[in-house]
């Protein structure tokens, strides 16, 4: 499937969510009874598929020197010790690594086999549990989550995503799951592109009185009424409804203050941010000459990770951060990924680190489950999986003479890595083995996005075998609720 076809099915999805009636939830009776773990989930989203080999299961290090076979080089970083004894990271991560004590590492997730691989598919296929195309348009974990366990407060969004911008790059391939689906759009997620601007979505536009705003918000709704959109469904209307209410009512709510970084401590925005860094000057990402994107500053994913812990206090369920997908931007690597990911693992190890700290500190991380993941990993030249007949997306020299080829710049499904801290996860704990070999694909304990989903969904008190009634058919959610929860990471 390409992008152009991708992009037809999500839009006719998209369309018949709107003529969807309400989704009945299965009989809660019928579903065994699972005591939550955690209350909240962060979804830390390593977007554009983050190499394992160089980040969380290092392979043997062979550093760069011209001439060098591409074959003999399996890690572009050094190991590093981690706070657990036997457990290595890679070099570049140490923060991270000190507090490995608390955490559970999976080192054999792996990706679906869906063919042609493109970013925005494996991304709708983590994200919903559910491959491209679907008759209808899947939701999003978050809205499932928003949808079946509520507001944790009844002034704060739900489901809230922090760091992408959906007007660019893949935009609207990741629109097509950055959605509540059928379940209607006040369970469909808070957008904050940018986490130092997020004070503005929470107040009426500059000039507007709220008299005014709250005016035209309700002009608006006599505007809905009488509109085309009236051709949907009953309940997906009054759904569009209850979602502008939910906004007004955080407007006017105290609890609007979590989303206001400026009220943050200098000191405590310090440790979120890379050395060095002016916390005042983030600005995102510029054109250069050519027309592409680069990366301007590295600030804002810290940011982004400091605005969570915000609002994973002020009562938000679910709450996604991502370092932001751009096609061939940041893990996107498709040349130069030992430097580029030596910036990567800059930008995200301080507010890793420190996220888990100060939700450890405040008593928050016991009933928080945080999640570090990846749409798939990264190989020097394997594209895919061993073997398969996969179009080769990157140029590898047999012999590397520039250093613009030395990193993993090929897509690589058999493995990958992920972290879990708190939420009834054992600490200090790792699942799964690789090969220490090319291809360094699982050799035990393979994890799929089904048994990964149903693991996130029990921690939250939420059976893998719930489904919704959609269009008269069970949607469930994991697919066809098959997904089974990993018991042995659990504490």
């Amino acid at each position: 499937m390409n992008r152009r076809d991708f992009l037809k099915s999500a839009s006719t999805a998209t369309l018949a969510a709107l003529a969807a009636n309400e989704p009945r939830l299965f009989a809660a009776g019928e579903l065994e009874k699972i005591a939550p773990r955690a209350d909240c989930i962060i979804v830390l989203w390593m977007a554009g598929g983050m190499a394992h080999t160089e980040t969380f299961d290092p392979k043997r290090y062979t550093p760069f020197e011209k001439g060098v076979e591409s074959k003999a080089v399996l890690s572009t970083f050094p190991s590093i010790p981690t706070s657990v004894d036997g457990v290595r990271f890679s070099a570049g991560l140490e923060k991270t690594a000190a507090v490995m004590d608390r955490g559970t590492l999976i080192r054999t997730a792996q990706a679906a086999d869906l063919g042609f691989i493109l970013h925005s598919r494996h991304q709708y296929h983590w994200h919903t549990g559910y491959v491209p195309p679907q008759s209808v348009a899947a939701p999003h974990i978050g809205a499932v989550m928003a949808r079946t366990l509520g507001q944790r407060n009844a002034a704060i969004p739900a489901f809230i995503n922090i760091g992408q911008r959906l007007d660019l790059g893949e935009g609207e391939e990741l629109k097509s799951f950055t959605t509540a689906g059928f379940l209607g759009s006040e369970h469909g997620p808070f957008n904050i592109p940018f986490p130092q601007d997020a004070t503005q979505a929470v107040r009426p536009p500059e000039g507007m009185t709220p008299g005014r705003f709250a005016d035209r918000n309700k002009f608006y709704k006599r505007l809905l009424d009488a509109s085309p959109v009236r051709e949907g469904s009953a309940y997906q209307r009054e759904s569009f409804v209850r979602s502008m209410d939910n906004a007004h009512r955080l407007l006017a709510s105290p609890e609007a203050k979590a989303f206001d970084l400026a009220l943050e401590p200098a000191e405590s925005v310090a440790r979120y941010v890379p050395q060095g860094f002016d916390a005042a000057k983030v600005t995102g990402l510029k054109l250069d000459r050519e027309g592409v994107y680069e990366v301007q500053s590295a600030g804002r994913f810290g940011l982004g990770c400091l605005l969570a812990r915000r609002l994973a206090e002020a009562g938000a369920r679910y709450i996604e951060v991502t370092t932001e997908y751009i096609p061939f931007l940041n893990w996107d690597c498709h040349e130069n990924g030992h430097t580029k990911l030596a910036a990567m693992k800059a930008m995200i190890d301080a507010p890793i680190a420190q996220l888990i700290r100060d939700l450890e500190e405040r008593g928050l991380l016991d009933r928080t489950l945080v999640v570090l993941a990846s749409e798939f990993s990264r190989d020097m030249l394997i594209e895919g999986k061993q073997n398969s007949q996969q179009r080769e997306q990157a140029r590898v020299p047999d012999k590397i003479e520039e250093l613009k080829f030395y990193g993993m710049h090929r897509h690589f499904t058999e493995a990958g890595s992920v972290l879990l801290f708190g939420g009834g996860m054992k600490r200090g704990h790792v699942h799964g083995e690789t090969a220490d070999e090319r291809p360094c694909k699982t050799v035990k304990d393979p994890v799929s996005i089904e048994d990964l989903h149903a693991t996130i969904y029990k921690a939250m008190g939420i059976s893998p075998k719930l489904s919704y009634v959609v269009e008269e058919r069970p949607f469930y959610v994991t697919k066809d609720g098959l997904g089974r929860p990993i018991e042995s990471l659990f504490s």
